[in-house]
């Protein structure tokens, strides 16, 4: 097993790594849009704020040699359920391989965003 860290990436804000390998899958940690240089968050509404968190999850992904192509499964978090076309829209233009997928509902995520997803990948 090897954690995966890299700086194209926005450092964890809490006592957890980016990403996982353990034998051929990477599991990355939920990814919200913060720029990797400032830790600002990019955006204030959906479809810029999952263009960012979806840059951020590739950094992560190719960091450990995986790629958004590789994702079998992602799970990903709205703030509210009236962004999900906004967010399909976005989604879809990077997720092509149409991997398994769950979205959620959640009453907040960190920093205020309104987006997250972490995803599972082959290496």
């Amino acid at each position: 097993m090897r954690i995966i860290q890299t700086n194209a990436a926005p450092a964890a804000i809490g006592p957890y790594s980016q990403g996982f390998i353990s034998g051929n899958l990477v599991f990355t940690s939920g990814q919200i849009p913060l720029s990797s240089g400032s830790g600002d968050v990019v955006g204030a509404a959906v479809p810029e704020q999952t263009e960012q968190v979806i840059k951020n999850l590739k950094a992560v992904l190719e960091a450990a040699g995986s790629s958004l192509e590789k994702v079998i499964k992602t799970t990903c978090f709205l703030v509210d359920m009236n962004d999900f076309a906004a967010f399909n829209e976005v989604y879809a233009r990077h997720f092509t391989g149409k991997p398994a997928r769950s979205t959620v509902a959640v009453r907040q995520l960190p920093k205020n965003v309104l987006v997250e997803i972490e995803a599972v990948a082959e290496i």
